[in-house]
């Protein structure tokens, strides 16, 4: 093992003394020596500048990542929300956000406990992630709410995603396996939409698909047709 790592480096040391242009048989025995000290010294700080750009990397990827669902965090849902209406002002695109709410949550917390909330939590996730396309934007906002920007998506495109959401996640119910008498708990979502407007940011745009949301809510409850 030591041989073959002693091999690799000496091969990493003689390609970069390749690429300096460096003659080592015309150099004297202690330039030799002290050029290859050099070039090892060299070739590790390359390594570990890699190796802390790898980390970096990750680093960055837990930071945006929620830390239950494999979405974007608020924070970076928010960041990505501004990169996308900066590229709709540019490029005069359509751009609209899907706020969504979960129906009944707190009662399957209360019900069957917080391993099942996270576990509906992750197939909420599933769902949203596995019915947008990958260039849209899903994100945790918090609890039991969800964001998803539709770069690109015309206003009645972005209503009928959210209405095609609503209807898987309204097909959710958990219920108690082992014991068939147990309450089984209907999971719902109350899905608002709001269109991008030139001069809006990402806060408006939010807080407009979020009064939507509660617009679809307030319908839900008495039966009225949604986006009416």
């Amino acid at each position: 093992m030591t041989e073959e790592f002693h091999q690799v480096s000496q091969d990493q040391r003689r390609a970069l003394l390749d690429i300096l242009g460096v003659d080592l048989a015309a150099l004297g025995r202690r330039e030799r020596a002290a050029l290859e000290a050099l070039s090892e010294e060299v070739i590790a700080l390359r390594e570990e500048a890699a190796r802390l750009r790898a980390e970096l990397a990750e680093a960055e990827l837990l930071a945006d990542n929620d830390a239950l669902c494999p979405v974007f965090n608020r924070r970076a849902f928010e960041r990505e929300v501004r990169r996308e209406i900066a590229l709709a002002g540019r490029f005069r695109t359509p751009l609209s956000l899907i706020f969504i709410d979960l129906d009944h949550f707190k009662k399957v917390n209360d019900v069957f406990g917080h391993a099942a909330g996270d576990d509906v939590l992750l197939r909420i996730s599933d769902i949203l992630l596995k019915n947008t396309r990958e260039t849209d934007i899903v994100g945790r906002l918090g609890g039991d709410e969800f964001g998803i920007v539709l770069a690109q998506a015309s206003h009645a495109d972005s209503l009928a995603k959210a209405s095609q959401l609503a209807l898987l996640i309204d097909q959710l119910i958990v219920c108690d396996g082992e014991d068939e008498a147990a309450p089984k708990v209907h999971i719902g979502a109350s899905c608002g939409v709001a269109e991008w407007r030139e001069g809006q940011g990402a806060d408006t745009l939010v807080a407009l698909a979020d009064q939507d949301m509660f617009a679809q809510k307030a319908r839900r409850k008495t039966g009225r047709p949604l986006h009416a």
